[in-house]
């Protein structure tokens, strides 16, 4: 230990390019100094990382602390720590959220309620309190939900980290969270049956994936989403779209609100026939009026929901199954953006332009995915039998 109490910091480190949050910024690209790998890290060298709503969350909550992001990465692994387990140099890796592994709700498969979460993944530090990166010699705000991706490389638990084979990074980096909590809200959470019906609010990264994972399990899905060419893109996949909850919408059996807003949520609660149940992924105000005569006389259930109640390594291994088969098609959400072009990409997302923002190290300009090429969709049918070909891109891409 050093005489402050600290842990003695480690060799010089491997230089990276750090998108460093300040204040309104949410960053400027600058050199940084990344520790060396201890225990079971990896370090991954970022090929792509998604922006997510969280991120800019916490660049509110962090204010003028310096701090880098980013928490959907992947990349491929070039060093391990000393007790690095199941994982090899070489392979390409997303990076979910981090968790001790240890505590009841991680031995029981819902890591995401891990106990150990908020230090793991929002004190800016790894568990020790040791910081992992540093600029001009200072440390700061690092490990962000485990890893800190809006950078070239990051240090991460060998814990937290998938490996996705040859699937391309910029589809498998919103799997580390967007895409997992969308699709883990239908899969583990709600658990609609075919020819159920489910409604969407909201048709970001997380409301897309969710409503592209229940099409593939066969449930009749209907979108609430305001931005026309993400609801566009959700009905040429079978999908029913309006652009307010305020439209005729029939009973739904299953709902789940990515909004927070609450009267998006008293809304849906509204439209669940008997016994139907309402996810809860999006975060909005602490407390909302609830009508509870009516939940408790019509038997329905209001659902919780942290990273889709997924353990990573086997949720993520399934959807990138559904993808490979053609029943997921998660490419089709994603608009590339250079690491730098981080507000672009931002200001897009929020535009509606774009639905999912995924930011490559080593691109330099703003590259939306090249439309795939027609095919069915093996999915649900759309509801006059035939299968559309390859849906309309809106604008530049899709959205977040």
């Amino acid at each position: 230990m050093s005489v402050h109490g600290r842990p003695p910091r480690a060799g010089a480190g491997t230089k990276v390019s750090v998108l460093l949050s300040r204040g309104s910024a949410l960053g400027e690209l600058v050199e940084a100094e990344l520790d060396e790998p201890r225990d079971d890290e990896v370090l991954v060298r970022v090929e792509a990382v998604g922006v997510c709503h969280t991120d800019l969350l916490a660049q509110k909550r962090l204010g003028s602390r310096a701090a880098v992001l980013g928490h959907e990465g992947c990349g491929t692994v070039e060093r391990l720590g000393p007790r690095a387990e199941g994982l090899a140099v070489g392979d390409r890796v997303v990076i979910s959220f981090a968790s001790c592994g240890e505590c009841v709700p991680c031995r029981s498969g819902f890591p995401g309620y891990c106990a150990c979460s908020t230090t793991l993944n929002g004190s800016g530090r790894r568990r020790d309190g040791s910081p992992t990166l540093r600029v001009g010699g200072e440390p700061v705000f690092g490990s962000f939900f485990g890893q800190s991706s809006f950078a070239t490389a990051v240090l991460a638990s060998a814990r937290s980290c998938v490996p996705v084979g040859d699937l391309p990074p910029e589809v498998a980096a919103p799997l580390g969270c967007g895409f997992l909590t969308g699709a883990g809200a239908v899969l583990n959470v709600l658990r609609p049956r075919p020819l159920d019906r489910l409604l969407v609010v909201g048709a970001g990264g997380v409301g897309a994936a969710a409503a592209l994972t229940a099409l593939s399990e066969g449930v009749e899905v209907v979108v609430a989403e305001p931005v026309e060419a993400r609801g566009a893109l959700l009905t040429a996949y079978g999908a029913t779209a309006v652009a307010s909850l305020d439209e005729p919408i029939p009973p739904v059996t299953h709902a789940l609100d990515t909004t927070g807003r609450p009267e998006a949520i008293a809304r849906a609660l509204s439209l669940l026939r008997p016994r139907g149940a309402l996810a809860l992924v999006g975060l909005g105000p602490a407390e909302i009026p609830l009508d509870v005569r009516s939940l408790t006389m019509r038997g329905l259930r209001l659902l919780g929901c942290v990273e889709g109640d997924a353990e990573p390594a086997l949720l993520i291994t399934e959807l990138i199954r559904r993808h490979r088969d053609g029943l997921l098609p998660l490419d089709r959400l994603v608009t590339t953006y250079a690491l730098d072009d981080v507000e672009r990409a931002v200001a897009d997302q929020r535009a509606g332009l774009t639905l999912k923002a995924v930011l490559l190290p080593g691109a330099r300009q703003h590259r939306p995915l090249a439309p795939p090429s027609p095919r069915p969709w093996p999915g649900r049918a759309p509801k006059h039998g035939s299968a559309p070909a390859s849906p309309p891109v809106p604008r530049q891409g899709s959205s977040s």
